[in-house]
């Protein structure tokens, strides 16, 4: 399921690259902001947390490497991973970059294909990173599993099922039903759990590039590849890598993926040696294999290496009996997100949920319950509050009814959620702020799985 995406602070002393990227992350769906120069930047990140920095080296005032520097030193985005940006010629520049912190390096004039690969992998690196420190590796809401539905209830005893297995497990559905999260269950309850787990989005790249970002290439190995990396199999040996949407892929990577499944080897563009790797394979697809292995445009021998064990999620509309739980489950997570308070939703706007169809799935869910919470005026989520989604969500009338509340340990647990996510984790002064004892605290945070 998919969430906005966190702000990226772009830092350029050239107005017209500085334009030039702003446009291209926001085209790719990355809020922005900018600063001139390192001590714009650091200001910047005095006052907000940023999901990742872009920065150049040379800047007339406070220099990239500097400003670095300052940033690992202390500060609300010590954690936050830093791309340098470099000239070719200045791989010096890099190297001490690299050992002041910074994620990685880019070189202009700037590979669009590879900024992009490289702002996927610091998010992804980061999102874990928290996830881990936040505690959220264990089962149920915290991932996102919500519902009791028959039809969904074999989805999770599914997952418990084949977690503890090695067996590759191929998770089908439709866009939107929430094939990742799954897969990050499995991983979360494998004994792979404190591994990796590396997500692979198998339509978001170019067949080379996809390539490349898979098995890793040798410096000179395609234009634009200045140096050797490593590629992402490489990178989550011992742990899990999901592939999600596998029927994108072209035949002749599919024969290079088979290799690595069976045989567990993998061999780098521009290199005539194998490596060996450790992975466990999970993979996604909206498409029918089967019908795709038909008309020979999936591997046969790859759906079978695949398809050990099938997962398949239904589709909202069949499971509508889980409908009031996930609105509950995501009122309070974008009310947590968003700094409100909401105390419960209106039985009028859980009619209205229940009765829409939902084609866009948890993903559509999702979207409509954050854009909900961020534009609701009062401590209750109704009917008014809901977009209109073609007429599905359209308030019938402007009758008013009793709202549905959130019970008192809902309440306490958001409101220990909300005063950990306002000091940054630290508990002491989260303690300050809900006005009890830091004993007190401890054994809130016990009690709701948050320690």
């Amino acid at each position: 399921m998919n969430h906005q995406k966190p702000p990226i602070l772009i830092v350029d002393d050239d107005p017209e690259h500085l334009f030039m990227l702003k446009t291209v992350l926001g085209d790719w769906g990355h809020p922005t902001a900018t600063a001139k120069s390192g001590r714009e930047a650091l200001e910047k990140a005095k006052e907000q947390t940023f999901g990742l920095i872009l920065m150049d080296v040379r800047m007339r005032e406070v220099d990239g490497l500097s400003a670095l520097e300052e940033l690992k030193r202390e500060g609300r985005n010590q954690e936050t991973p830093v791309l340098i940006m470099t000239a070719y010629s200045k791989v010096e520049d890099a190297v001490r970059a690299l050992k002041a912190g910074a994620y990685d390096y880019l070189t202009k004039p700037l590979d669009l294909d590879l900024v992009k690969i490289a702002i996927g992998r610091a998010l992804e690196h980061k999102t874990l990173k928290e996830e881990k420190s936040a505690g959220l590796w264990g089962g149920g809401k915290s991932e996102g599993l919500v519902g009791e539905s028959p039809a969904f209830r074999k989805v999770l005893d599914m997952i418990e099922l084949v977690a503890g297995a090695e067996a590759t497990v191929l998770i089908t559905g439709e866009s939107g039903v929430g094939k990742e999260v799954v897969a990050r269950a499995i991983q979360r309850r494998s004994g792979r759990a404190d591994q990796p787990f590396i997500t692979i989005n198998c339509a978001a790249l170019a067949e080379n590039l996809l390539e490349a970002e898979l098995f890793g290439h040798e410096k000179g190995a395609f234009t634009g590849a200045e140096r050797r990396r490593e590629g992402r199999l490489k990178a989550a040996d011992g742990g899990t890598v999901f592939l999600d949407e596998i029927g994108e892929t072209s035949p002749a990577l599919q024969a290079k993926l088979l290799r690595a499944i069976q045989e567990g080897e993998i061999q780098p563009l521009g290199s005539d040696e194998t490596e060996k790797v450790d992975v466990r394979f999970l993979a996604a697809t909206n498409r029918d294999l089967q019908t795709e292995v038909a008309a020979g445009r999936f591997r046969e021998d790859l759906y079978w290496r695949l398809n050990v064990v099938n997962i398949k999620i239904p589709p909202l509309r069949e499971r509508a009996e889980d409908l009031p739980a996930l609105a509950q489950y995501f009122v309070q997570r974008y009310a947590l997100k968003n700094h409100k308070v909401v105390k419960g939703i209106s039985p009028g706007a859980l009619r209205l949920i229940s009765a829409h169809q939902w084609p866009g799935n948890i993903r559509e869910l999702q979207n409509a319950i954050e854009r909900a919470v961020i534009l609701m005026r009062g401590e209750y989520l109704t009917e008014k509050d809901l977009p209109d989604l073609g007429g599905g969500l359209k308030p019938k009338s402007q009758e008013s009814s009793a709202p549905l509340p959130m019970n008192l340990e809902d309440l306490e647990k958001m409101a220990v959620e909300n005063a950990l996510s306002h000091t940054g984790g630290n508990k002491t002064q989260a303690a300050q702020t809900l006005g009890v004892t830091r004993k007190t605290l401890a054994a809130k945070l016990k009690k709701y799985g948050l320690d």
